[in-house]
């Protein structure tokens, strides 16, 4: 890194106890204001566990002189969004607003968090909610996995316990047990106020002074709760539901964030998963035993866990589970060499770069840090990780990662018959060592372009672009974090429908697998070294590659990408083992209440093809494609439109627009057309489409015809979607807030080349699902009838102005919106005063979008119905 995290940072502890923390960024004109309260889940008794999340939702509901939902609405009208998460040790209520608007935000989210009124009625509410929010919770496996495995590696301590609180204790808590609650725990002496962003640093203490300085409340006592004195054993549980997959999850006791021994695992786990270079991605992933694998290591307080989590087929769980347990055992057995934890090493320092680049991540890291004890400490976490050595890193995995202090929890699909249990768990996870084969360095070659083939070098609008036959280059400065995010993109060419559906994904997936020069291995283990991870984009118009590295390796990244688009190897064996693995994909998605109603809702308005036929397929789609039909996708792919190349970070845009034209110069001429290969619009049918599961909740989308992203209407749809969604929305009210029908309200407005769609969600109770439509339709009726207050308006608007004036903190961001407006858009020109259109937006023109588009006779409809089928 060129600097400190923490330099420049201005630190004071008020006389009440309340720290305040002030850093200056100027990479947008934006700040973030944080609130980290040190409380969380371990905070909590017993009796009312749980109470740390309700106590978060109550926040929102105003305070004597903000009522409920007020708060959401001002933020809005300052040009940002809130929000709040409750951890383990911690609770954090943040919002990231244009600069000029810090001192309002402050004084909305001080306010809030000090005297949140805690009101009896919409306590009754709100519980209905977060029931439903539990009921969520319970429909998705890989939480339902994660959260007994805690309960299996702990018998005492509270890190055991269901974090969000059982149905039954959340309906029995009362308006005495969450102000308590917030009386003992929410005090001066628990609190750290933040801000980060394009403000002078004494204005901002002055702003955080202003605003906490007056507090007053004394800290009592209270009970932490029982200090784990068991011993870990092996322990197993099985769960089963109605899921097409399996979820696998092994885990052991870790330690705390500041144990010695922590970093040393950390590189653990990232040796283990990280990339697709890393040792169970190349054991697991490469021959098709597992979809995807991923390893961590957290904790909190004096507790931690080590865990290792996959989703796949039910008879690969005990293959899965010997080579998770051999993988562990090698890190013990056969110390890592030095390159390959250098590896994991870069792979985490560029992971925790980009966790600082933006706003918010760096005021909460920067809490989190001083919450620990000592805020310098986040200067010091790349010293730790340095000094980790080989032997020590076997010396922690030796003493923490035993199989005899294992627990392992698998989520089956309620058909399967496969054994899981304590015999067949021990024997997997004590097999022997798998180790990876060597990879055999590869030289990266380095192509030359004749300058004669550049047509065009210009600089618009703080972009640099050089355009070649069938290729632009744009790139910008962005920041000073020594790292490039690159990007390499062509638009979709050609519909899929249901005898072709996912082979872009096929061939996308495949692509990833080496190239003509570099096997997997080679590929994956070639761009880590340069501080990335190889990742690849399927989107509805464009796929694309990319990756984030350091700004000295941006060329040799750029060559990796360039060969990965245009000399993948396509072999037939690895295109045979990503069919399976992507056909578990698509069976997944039925398993996800929110994703599953989309693509249901997608279908019945396009019907099979383009964007209504599945992204990843359909498992009977996917068994038809063969290798070949994967080849020639990828010849007709380049021979079609133009390829773009988009770079941004801290490196000068001018070499580095010369240097990746040279580099893509190949790719773009192998194009036989010169120009945009348009697909035909697209026309969104009325229809239902409904899929019975045994499920907590039921769950529906509705698709509405509306301005598509190339529309002028396209800002007025965005404003709808602001006013009806979020918090503070008007469906969000409505069917929340008043009804209780739901945790998750969405509204949003889907623009994509071809089409566009105003789209609302809700998931509810199954025999609330009639309640949920018709209270929708009612709703969304209004719209039709009626154009939106002026206030509303000038909230939502306001909202979306500052937001896109401000989401430039990244260098990923700004990259993402240079490609989204130069591929999908009106070209470089959205980028300048990107909040000007959305201030030109009136009542009349959202009213105009909703009148044309919410007809619920031209509705699409997805529905996941967990009602019982009926009898007859």
């Amino acid at each position: 890194m060129s600097a400190r995290p923490t330099e420049g940072l201005r630190r004071e502890q008020l006389a009440n106890g309340v720290t305040l923390l002030v850093q200056r960024r100027r990479n947008a004109p934006a700040a973030s204001v944080v609130t980290y309260v040190r409380a969380g889940f371990l905070d909590e008794p017993d009796r009312i566990a749980g109470v740390s999340h309700v106590l978060e939702h109550m926040i929102f509901k105003g305070t004597p002189t903000v009522g409920p939902g007020e708060l959401a609405r001002r933020t809005k009208a300052l040009g940002g969004a809130l929000n709040a998460y409750t951890a383990y040790d911690r609770t954090v209520y943040f919002a990231t607003v244009p600069a000029a608007n810090a001192d309002g935000a402050l004084a909305l989210q001080s306010d809030a968090v000090r005297n949140a009124s805690i009101d009896a009625e919409e306590l009754r509410r709100e519980l209905g909610v977060i029931v439903q929010e539990a009921r969520r919770k319970l429909d998705s496996p890989s939480a339902v996995a994660g959260e007994t495995l805690h309960e299996l590696l702990y018998d005492q301590h509270r890190f055991r316990r269901w974090r969000i609180g059982t149905e039954a204790a959340l309906e029995a808590f009362t308006r005495d047990d969450v102000a308590e609650y917030h009386a003992s725990r929410y005090v001066p002496g628990r609190t750290i106020a933040v801000l980060v962003g394009d403000v002078d640093e004494d204005a901002a203490l002055d702003m955080l002074r202003s605003r906490w300085a007056d507090w007053r409340r004394d800290a009592a006592p209270f009970d932490t709760g029982p200090v784990e004195v068991s011993s870990p054993e092996l322990r197993v549980r099985r769960l089963d539901g109605d899921v097409t997959q399996a979820d696998l999850v092994v885990g052991w006791r870790g330690v705390h964030p500041l144990h010695d021994d922590a970093p040393a695992l950390e590189l653990a786990a990232a040796l283990l998963s990280a990339g697709r270079g890393a040792r169970l991605a190349r054991l697991l992933r490469d021959p098709g035993l597992v979809g995807g694998v991923d390893t961590s290591h957290y904790g909190a307080a004096d507790v931690g866990v080590f865990a290792v989590g996959a989703e796949l087929e039910p008879a690969r769980i005990d293959e899965a589970l010997g080579v998770i347990g051999g993988a562990v055992r090698d890190l013990i057995e056969h110390a890592a060499d030095r390159d390959e934890l250098e590896r994991a090493r870069t792979l985490l320092r560029m992971r925790f770069v980009r966790g600082l680049e933006g706003y918010e991540g760096r005021a909460i890291a920067l809490a989190a840090s001083e919450a620990a004890g000592d805020v310098t400490r986040l200067d010091r976490r790349e010293d730790r990780l340095l000094a980790v050595t080989p032997d020590s890193l076997r010396d922690a995995v030796a003493t923490r990662l035993v199989p005899e202090g294992a627990s392992a929890v698998a989520y089956f699909p309620r058909q399967s018959t496969a054994a899981f249990d304590l015999e067949t768990v021990g024997s997997a996870l004590r097999a022997a060592p798998r180790r990876p084969l060597p990879v055999a360095p590869v030289a990266t070659p380095r192509r030359v372009m004749m300058p004669s083939l550049v047509t065009v070098r210009r600089t618009a609008h703080a972009v640099h672009h050089v355009a070649l036959p069938g290729l632009d280059v744009l790139t910008a400065r962005h920041g000073d974090v020594p790292q490039v995010t690159l990007g390499v993109w062509r638009g979709r060419t050609e519909l899929e429908d249901a005898t072709t559906a996912g082979l872009a994904a096929l061939a996308v997936r495949s692509m990833l697998r080496g190239t003509t020069s570099r096997d997997n291995a080679q590929l994956a283990l070639a761009l880590e070294s340069l501080g990335g991870v190889l990742g690849a984009s399927l989107g509805a118009d464009t796929l694309g590659f990319g990756t984030t590295v350091l700004s000295e390796h941006a060329t040799l990244a750029a060559e990796l990408l360039a060969d990965v688009l245009t000399v993948p190897r396509f072999d037939d064996d690895a295109i045979a083992i990503e069919r399976a693995l992507l056909a578990d994909d698509a069976r997944a998605v039925a398993d996800d209440s929110v994703r599953f109603p989309f693509q249901l809702a997608l279908g019945a308005a396009f019907g099979d093809r383009g964007y209504g036929a599945p992204t990843l397929g359909t498992p009977a789609s996917l068994a038809v494609l063969e290798p070949v039909t994967v080849r020639s996708w990828h010849a007709r792919l380049l021979a079609r439109g133009r390829t773009t190349v988009v770079a941004v970070g801290d490196a000068d845009p001018l070499r580095l627009a010369d240097d990746l034209a040279e580099v893509f110069a190949e790719a773009g001429a192998q194009a036989a057309t010169d120009g945009a290969h348009e697909l035909p619009r697209a026309t969104i049918h009325h229809g239902v489409r409904v899929e019975r599961r045994d499920r907590q909740q039921s769950a529906f989308a509705m698709l509405f015809p509306a301005p598509a992203r190339t529309d002028t209407a396209r800002h007025a749809a965005e404003a709808w979607a602001a006013i009806a969604g979020g918090l503070g929305g008007r469906l969000f009210e409505a069917l929340r807030d008043r009804r209780s029908l739901a945790y998750t309200v969405m509204a949003s407005s889907w623009q994509r080349r071809r089409a566009g769609a105003l789209i609302t969600y809700i998931a509810t109770a199954p025999d609330r699902l009639d309640e949920a439509r018709a209270a929708m339709l009612e709703e969304l009726d209004e719209f039709r009838a009626e154009p939106p207050t002026l206030d509303e308006t000038t909230r939502a608007t306001a909202m979306l102005a500052g937001q896109a004036e401000i989401a430039r903190q990244t260098a990923g961001s700004y990259a993402s919106e240079i490609a989204d407006a130069w591929l999908r858009g009106e070209g470089l020109i959205e980028l300048d005063e990107p909040g000007r259109p959305y201030r030109a937006v009136t009542p009349d023109d959202v009213h105009a979008v909703a009148r044309q588009s919410l007809d619920p006779a031209a509705r699409a409809e997805g529905v996941l119905d967990a009602r019982p089928a009926p009898v007859g």
